[in-house]
């Protein structure tokens, strides 16, 4: 069992972290710098690795220097902004009711962040046979960022992990598996001219009509023609056009236009084959628009990639996160997260974490009290059986 005090340090570092406004457009580091001087006065040294602009950091931090490889316990650090929520409560300071935490963060993912800080005294005090991790990374919510970021600094200090377990909200239940989720935008420069002048211009907005209209009708294919795994909710690769801006006046045919779409491809895809037919098309159109205007253009760029992640049912990881939640129950979860770069990386991962993801990015964002002690548990099982044998070689 989790003591009580085990809890009011969770919750107490819960209202802490939640107080820091770490949506993805801003810092991280108030964040990041009060984790390692908390860390710090526990004598845990870490590794910050910092974004290009050094506004934003990872922190890596080890307990135990025994030579076994670690395990790790992940989670993001960034949250998702409140613009235009109708929140009833301030949604960076925690509020306690109906036992329940309110708060941007509080389930996505701040709360397994808090549980895994607050039972560092009790792993410290038992004779672990292999180190314990954690990872906390940015910008996971705008593309799986800074954890390709972290990647690099471990591969750099030869650092190389055991296992994983990243902690989104999956109420306690293993999930062995997620989407890839790829995020691309197409820009198209055209030729302005009077619309009474049509045939002497080239109108950027109707040739990206036409390319939307081809990502569309291949996600129409795919949800026909699969491939499919129906352990997925939607089981099989989606895509889709989420942004649209092109033209200047009614009265103007339009020489620019761009979009923004969405691939979300299962385990077993491969979205560089649709963002290449996507492309093979857009070059048709090309030819097409130059020769109106030879300079016309079509160009893509990626904005954000997460890769997808599918860890096997019997995969050692696997059974060591069944074992701690016991519950058998495996899963895979919709959304993206940091475990597949972290797997294609070579660190083993499965998703488990307190709360519910269906309250994650809405106004009023909570997570229960319940699933943090159920968190604590997981973990103080974890440090049990870490003082037992190497459970993950």
């Amino acid at each position: 069992m989790t003591s009580i005090s085990t809890l009011d340090r969770c919750t107490e570092l819960l209202k802490t972290l939640v107080s820091f406004d770490t949506t993805s457009r801003e810092s991280n580091l108030g964040l990041i710098e009060f984790v390692r001087d908390h860390l710090l006065s526990l004598g845990i040294r870490s590794r910050l690795s910092y974004d290009v602009h050094s506004k934003k950091a990872n922190l890596f931090a080890t307990f135990g220097d025994m030579p076994e490889r670690g395990i790790v316990l992940c989670g993001h650090t960034d949250v998702v902004p409140v613009d235009g929520q109708n929140w009833d409560t301030d949604p960076f300071k925690a509020h306690f009711a109906n036992g329940k935490i309110f708060g941007r963060g509080a389930v996505d993912m701040k709360g397994f962040i808090a549980a895994s800080l607050s039972m560092l005294p009790a792993f410290m005090a038992s004779d672990l046979k292999q180190p314990l991790h954690l990872a906390f990374t940015y910008d996971e919510e705008v593309g799986c960022i800074g954890v390709q970021t972290l990647i690099k600094d471990l591969q750099s200090a030869n650092i190389r992990p055991a296992g994983c377990f990243v902690g989104e909200p999956t109420r306690m239940q293993v999930m062995t598996g997620h989407k890839g989720m790829r995020v691309t935008r197409c820009k198209l420069r055209g030729l302005e001219a009077h619309s009474s002048m049509v045939p002497e211009a080239v109108n950027a907005i109707e040739y990206a009509a036409r390319l939307i209209e081809k990502i569309r009708t291949l996600s129409t294919e795919l949800r026909a023609q699969g491939p499919f795994d129906s352990v997925f909710k939607i089981a099989h690769t989606t895509l889709q056009t989420g942004l649209i801006h092109g033209g200047s006046a009614p009265n103007i045919v339009a020489k620019d236009c761009e979009f923004v779409f969405d691939c979300r491809t299962l385990p077993q895809s491969n979205s560089d084959e649709l963002i290449n037919k996507i492309k093979a098309y857009a070059e048709e159109l090309k030819e097409e628009m130059r020769k109106v205007h030879a300079s016309s253009d079509i160009t893509f760029e990626t904005i954000a990639n997460a890769a997808p992640l599918a860890t096997l049912d019997d995969a050692p990881i696997t059974y060591l996160g069944t074992a701690l939640a016991r519950n058998n129950r495996l899963g895979r979860v919709s959304f993206a997260t940091d475990g597949g770069w972290l797997h294609q990386a070579g660190i083993p991962c499965v998703v488990v974490g307190p709360g519910d993801i269906e309250v994650a990015h809405k106004p009023n964002e909570f997570i229960e009290i319940s699933q943090l002690e159920e968190c604590l548990g997981f973990l103080d099982r974890l440090r049990e059986r870490m003082t037992e044998q190497v459970l993950l070689p």
